[in-house]
């Protein structure tokens, strides 16, 4: 690598961290609240432990702060079952004994 192409790739990291420090000033102050319920009415130190997170990724919380997009939700295999109601319509329900048909003790 050259001179001059590291040059040029600390500078692109001192720009990408120059902005991600003025946005997460104003995410922290205002964009946290807005993108995620949990946070309005956080506490200082929430916030100033969201600041060098917020610099860092700056750009995806930036592109959510400007859609107005709610946080995601959790999605696994409990909640998918939840919500499809699957336990409730499962057709074959285990034994008393807690066996199933047909195995050895």
């Amino acid at each position: 690598m050259t001179e001059a192409v590291a040059t040029v790739l600390v500078a692109g990291a001192g720009v990408y961290l120059a902005v991600g420090a003025v946005f997460a000033v104003a995410f922290v102050l205002r964009g946290a609240a807005r993108i995620d319920p949990a946070a309005r009415g956080a506490s200082w130190g929430f916030r100033l432990a969201i600041l060098p997170g917020a610099a860092a990724l700056w750009p995806l919380l930036a592109r959510r702060w400007a859609r107005g997009t709610p946080p995601p939700e959790e999605r696994n295999a409990h909640r998918d079952a939840a919500r499809r109601g699957a336990r409730a319509a499962d057709p074959s329900p285990s034994p008393p004994s807690g066996r199933r048909g047909g195995e050895a003790p």
